[in-house]
Parts: C-alpha cells; sequence; structure tokens
C-alpha cells in the first residue's frame, strides 16, 4: 500500500512542481511584457514633452523678438494714425478698424449658420447616403487652402452677387472660411452628451427641438466654443482669401461708422466700404526696404497677437459662465 501511494504522489507532486514552474515563467513574461511597455511609455512622455517644449519656446523667441522691435512703436499715434509713407509717422488705425469691422461680419455670419448647421446635421438630419456625402465634404472641406475660400468669394461675392471689394465680402469669405470647423466642433460637442440625458428628456415629455435647446446645446457650450475660437483664431490672421477679393495695401480713410446719432442710430454704409486688415497691413510693410517699417511690421503683429488673445480670452471667459450655470 505504501509502495502504490508512493508511486501515485510522485506524478502529482511533479505536476505541481511544473505547474508553479510555468506560472513563474508566466509572471516573468507578463513582467518582461509590463516593462516593455513602461519604457515605450516613458519614450512617449519624453518625446511629446520635448516636441511641446520645441514649440512653446519657438513661439516664446519668435514673440520676444517681436516685443523687443516693435514694443517702442506702441504709442498712442501708432493707433490713431493712417498708414504713411514715412515710418516714423505710419499708424494702423485703418487697418485695426477694419480688422474689427471685417470680424463681426465674420462672427455674425459663421457662428450661427455653423452651429444650425451641426445640430441639422447630428440631430435632425436622416442617415442617408446623401448626408453622409455631405458629412464627408463638409470634414474635407476644413482642410481645403484658404485661396481656394477667396477665389469662391471673388466669383460669388464680389462679381455674382456685387458686393464689391468691401467688408461684407471680405467677411463672408472669412466666414466661409471657418464655417466647417464650427460645424465639425458643434457635432462633436453633442455627440459628446451621454445618451442618458436624451433619453431622460424624451421619457419626461420633451419634443425634439426641446430636448435641443434645453439640453444638448446648453451642455455642449463649452466644445461649441472652443470650435468658434480655433475658427475666428485662424480667419484674424488670413491674407490669402482677402487679398483675393481685393482689398487695398495703403488706405488712408476709416469706413462710415457703424453707429450714428439720429434715427435709427445704426447704419449699414460701412459694410459696402473698401478697407485693409493688420495682415495685408504687415504685409506691405515687411516688404518694404526700410528697417524702420520692420519695426512698424513687429508693432502690429504685436497688436494682432493681442487682439487674438483678447478675443479668444473673452470666449474662454463665456464658457467659464456657462459651465458655472449649468453646474448650479
Amino acid at each position: 500500500v505504501v509502495f502504490a501511494i508512493n508511486i501515485f504522489e510522485k506524478p502529482v507532486v511533479q505536476a505541481e512542481e511544473n505547474g508553479s514552474i510555468q506560472e513563474k515563467n508566466n509572471l516573468q513574461e507578463i513582467r518582461k511584457i509590463i516593462s516593455v511597455h513602461k519604457c515605450w511609455d516613458l519614450i512617449f512622455m519624453i518625446s511629446g514633452i520635448l516636441a511641446l517644449m520645441i514649440a512653446v519656446l519657438t513661439f516664446i523667441a519668435l514673440f520676444a523678438h517681436m516685443v523687443l522691435d516693435g514694443a517702442p512703436r506702441l504709442t498712442w499715434d501708432f493707433f490713431t494714425s493712417f498708414p504713411s509713407r514715412r515710418a516714423e509717422s505710419a499708424g494702423i488705425l485703418s487697418a485695426w478698424v477694419g480688422t474689427t469691422l471685417v470680424m463681426l461680419v465674420t462672427a455674425f455670419s459663421a457662428v450661427p449658420l455653423g452651429v444650425a448647421a451641426g445640430v441639422y446635421l447630428e440631430e435632425y438630419a436622416p442617415k442617408n447616403w446623401l448626408t453622409e456625402i455631405i458629412e464627408i465634404n463638409v470634414t474635407n472641406l476644413a482642410g481645403v487652402p484658404s485661396i481656394i475660400y477667396g477665389l469662391l468669394a471673388l466669383g460669388m461675392f464680389v462679381y455674382q452677387l456685387g458686393f464689391g471689394q468691401s467688408i461684407l465680402a471680405a467677411g463672408l469669405a472669412l466666414a466661409l472660411l471657418i464655417l466647417p470647423v464650427v460645424i465639425v466642433a458643434t457635432r462633436e460637442a453633442i455627440r459628446s452628451i451621454p445618451v442618458a440625458i436624451r433619453e431622460g428628456a424624451y421619457a419626461l415629455g420633451a419634443t425634439k427641438w426641446q430636448t435641443v435647446s434645453d439640453h444638448l446645446l446648453p451642455y455642449s457650450s463649452a466644445g461649441i466654443l472652443t470650435g468658434i475660437i480655433i475658427g475666428l483664431a485662424r480667419a484674424i490672421g488670413e491674407t490669402a482669401p482677402i487679398i483675393t477679393i481685393g482689398a487695398l495695401t495703403f488706405i488712408a480713410f476709416l469706413p462710415p461708422s457703424p453707429i450714428e446719432s439720429e434715427f435709427p442710430f445704426v447704419s449699414f454704409e460701412w459694410l459696402s466700404a473698401p478697407f485693409t486688415v493688420m495682415p495685408i497691413q504687415m504685409f506691405n510693410w515687411v516688404s518694404r526696404p526700410e528697417e524702420a517699417f520692420q519695426f512698424n511690421a513687429a508693432a502690429a503683429g504685436l497688436v494682432l497677437v493681442v487682439m487674438t488673445l483678447a478675443m479668444n480670452g473673452l470666449a474662454i471667459y463665456l464658457r467659464y459662465r456657462m459651465r458655472k450655470t449649468i453646474k448650479w
């Protein structure tokens, strides 16, 4: 009996030992895989930090160079004077006023239309082949070069609709440029809303429009504003579409004021006025051989950066206020 027990116990002990050895080997393999993945994670993190630092340091270097060259020219006369052939007396009055008016037309044209189109494509449009083609085209339009939009605006707004080389044509051209960005950002922001919010609204008897207006749009407003910020930041620095529709490089007058002292206190004559913008004024100064004009271009670039940051800061503040309202 003892002999039989020993015979049967040896295979069991060997099997247990083999099993433990196999488990140890498996654990070692798992540890090797984890260590390899940790090494790749570390390499990826270091690469990302280096890429970020290169981009940030490059921007800081360029911005510091622009500040050193352009800060001495930032005087009150520089903001209130028209361009001149003499660098010492040249200013950006017509350029920053034109940029402001063009961006107003762009924002009032692209933002409502882009948000409405994004909501329709995401919530109302039927899921068929035509909708898929539209979605693909909208996504591809976000990467089309800006000069193409300038040629489209030249043929449609300047010649066909007769807007001429005006602020209205420039604003609509830039609105076409950022419209795909706003549409895509709106759709992605709406998609990020949990399905439970829609189902809860429908369960309480809300209609489609009530669900969209009272729930989806408020909760997705942060993402929508992010897309609007990206689009407007791109539009304010674009030059090719503006040059294509015939913006002036030297202008010594201002468009009519949008606000009047008499009833109805609002005028739209400025929409048909000729104009220039900050990037074109900078291009005009950079192309001149005198060094003093280079300092003027640096000062104008600094003002353009501040305008962009101010616009982005306003949008970020509005986004913060919306988020705070939703939380409460």
